[in-house]
């Protein structure tokens, strides 16, 4: 598997890769950098994988061969596709593109598929770090006055990026594609929405002053004050009830709320904490 892939690793998981990434951000606040990232979203990533394509990357990238190229070849093609309604049948389509959602193999062959695309950002000095279909690009800068310098490298990686994408048959969505500009409050002038946008195709990706990531809110100020709000505010009384160490008969309903919110945030930081704790032959990486 690609060395900047979190997804479907050993030791690996959604936990460890936001842990990964939002430890990266704090290591470059403390040296007094600035972070680009962009949360790229891809459209129906699963469905548009060009099976010749694959094929050609499992045996020269990866060295698949005879029998076992087969097996693959096998397991992609003939499949077919039909819709059935009451007692009505559409006419079968055959499928000539897409790896099998809710398979074992389908997952990890799009992880396969995709693996050029980190040399592609990193000829820009970028950096790529993905959970399955969810990518980001990014990259740092120590001053104020290098971050423009900075956002015209991560253009550039976004241009190179959406060529390789058409290339392969991918499709980046600018609707869902998010920019955040991270570091200290205390430092750069330039962060969250304060920072440069960039060009996708004809859209312009604005910087935001939250973004989610992989089911956490993470602000520009690297503060999760925004995550745990949107918790509390999703929370409803009736989970709260069904705690069974919550004695919802003597609490008043902002601290029922407040005990939920708790309970919410030991649950996300005991999940990330205990995701950290596995071993792992080459280190923590995310």
């Amino acid at each position: 598997m690609p060395g900047t892939q979190s997804g479907y690793c050993q030791f690996h998981s959604i936990e460890t890769a936001v842990t990964k990434v939002y430890n990266d951000l704090l290591l470059a606040v403390d040296d007094g950098d600035v972070s680009a990232r962009c949360l790229l979203d891809l459209t129906a990533a699963f469905d548009t994988v060009d099976h010749d394509l694959l094929m050609l990357r499992l045996e020269r990238q990866f060295g698949l061969r005879s029998v076992v190229l087969q097996w693959f070849r096998s397991y992609l093609t003939g499949r077919t596709f039909q819709v059935i309604y009451a007692d009505r049948k559409s006419s079968m389509v055959i499928i000539c593109c897409s790896v099998p959602q809710g398979s074992v193999l389908g997952p990890r062959m799009f992880i396969l598929y995709m693996a050029d695309l980190e040399d592609t950002v990193a000829a820009q000095d970028a950096r790529l770090h993905a959970y399955t279909d969810d990518t980001q690009l990014n990259l740092k800068c120590h001053t104020q006055e290098a971050t423009t310098a900075a956002a015209h490298t991560l253009q550039a990686c976004i241009t190179d990026v959406t060529a390789w994408m058409n290339m392969n048959t991918l499709k980046l969505n600018a609707d869902k594609t998010e920019l955040l500009w991270a570091g200290s409050k205390y430092g750069s002038a330039l962060l969250g929405s304060s920072g440069p946008s960039l060009q996708l195709g004809a859209e312009t990706i604005k910087a935001s002053d939250h973004v989610r990531l992989l089911g956490v809110t993470i602000s520009s100020d690297l503060s999760l004050d925004k995550h745990f709000l949107l918790y509390v505010q999703r929370a409803s009384i009736g989970s709260v009830r069904s705690a069974d160490y919550v004695d919802h008969s003597t609490q008043t309903p902002q601290l029922l709320l407040y005990t939920l919110s708790l309970r919410l945030v030991s649950t996300t930081v005991t999940r990330c904490w205990l995701g950290c704790q596995g071993p792992s032959p080459t280190g923590f990486n995310g």
